[in-house]
């Protein structure tokens, strides 16, 4: 493999259709080429094939999965940036698509710790995982779907009966008003297709859990973690290694309060919401449970009450996002460790 030149580097603001390149060479401060390519594989791999192996700094969003795969495999070295971290680009009020790419460049140069790089997911997780995100796409259109109904109803006077979210379709058909059986009967029809669609996905996740990541069976000792928020954890890490330690979970999925000191003043500020939003999702989900009344008694269910019981406006939501922190970091270690959950380790 050929040196990469640490003279140049190179920034690549991707677009929809087009996407801007920058060559900033370092030692005269100056940039030796600025081109605008179609965001294609074909010309992608044209151009960049091309080139002698440098340093290319793009910032992560829809495209930077497949574009950062292929720079590497051509010999580049890439660097993916944080968007959230990059206020210099974000907030510039000149901005533009040639000037986002001489920022990247010039940061690349730099230190491109600056730009925060964040590392992707491989080809096969990301698969994988498109097969649970569709299934949250479908549960939530379904929900969206039962409230339309219920909604129409109510405001004709009426209501429906309470029942399951998957037999909704079925049970409330004989209780429609007749002036919207008409109007709701092609909805509760959708309604069925997407039962069937959600089964065949959560046959499907079972199935991967089992066979392809063996790994979840130790995370789905803890009450409340099932095959679903097992595989996702597992695939949205995609490797305990990733981490220098179980305690940075919590702020890998954005579940730690945001600091903003200054001076003796140092107040509290709501989560970060950093990482994945499906996951942390997932992680209150649980949460809810643990602190609901079917939850088990364990430690984290004891953990959470403590807090809810200090009182103080949103005691409850401080005591499901603090449980919900304290569940990423033990699915964690109990990944890296392989170690048998102990509902009472705390406590004993």
């Amino acid at each position: 493999m050929m040196k990469r030149s640490t003279e140049e580097a190179a920034g690549l603001d991707l677009g929809d259709r087009y996407s801007q390149l920058c060559i900033f060479h370092s030692a005269t401060g100056t940039f030796v080429e600025e081109r605008r390519l179609r965001t294609q594989p074909e010309t992608m791999r044209s151009f960049f094939s091309q080139l002698p192996p440098m340093l290319i700094a793009l910032e992560a969003g829809t495209h930077s999965p497949w574009v950062s795969r292929m720079l590497e495999e051509l010999g580049h070295e890439v660097i993916v940036a944080n968007p959230r971290k990059l206020r210099l680009i974000f907030e510039n009020p000149t901005k533009s698509d040639t000037v986002d790419a001489r920022y990247l460049a010039r940061l690349a140069a730099l230190d491109p710790g600056l730009l925060a790089p964040i590392q992707h997911r491989g080809v096969q997780a990301q698969a994988d995982l498109a097969s649970l995100k569709s299934r949250d796409m479908l549960v939530r259109t379904r929900t969206r779907l039962i409230n339309h109904v219920r909604g129409l109803v109510k405001s004709h006077g009426e209501r429906l009966p309470r029942c399951s979210t998957p037999a909704f379709a079925d049970r409330v058909t004989a209780a429609l008003p007749e002036s919207l059986k008409d109007t709701l009967e092609p909805v509760l029809e959708v309604l069925r297709s997407l039962n069937q669609q959600i089964r065949r996905l959560d046959e499907r996740i079972k199935e991967l859990a089992t066979t392809d990541y063996p790994e979840t069976t130790a995370l789905q000792q803890v009450p409340s973690i099932g095959p679903l928020t097992a595989l996702a954890y597992v695939l949205t890490m995609e490797s305990p290694h990733r981490l220098p330690n179980s305690r940075a979970a919590g702020p890998f999925f954005g579940l730690v309060p945001k600091r903003k000191a200054s001076g003796s003043r140092d107040p509290q500020q709501r989560i970060t919401k950093a990482g994945d939003p499906y996951m942390r999702r997932l992680l209150v989900g649980s949460a809810h449970y643990l602190l609901g009344p079917f939850g088990p008694d364990c430690d984290l269910r004891r953990y959470g009450q403590r807090i809810a019981q200090r009182g103080g406006d949103n005691a409850k939501k401080r005591a499901v996002v603090a449980v919900a922190r304290k569940l990423a970091v033990l699915l964690h270690h109990l990944w890296r460790t392989g170690k048998v959950y102990q509902p009472f380790l705390k406590t004993a």
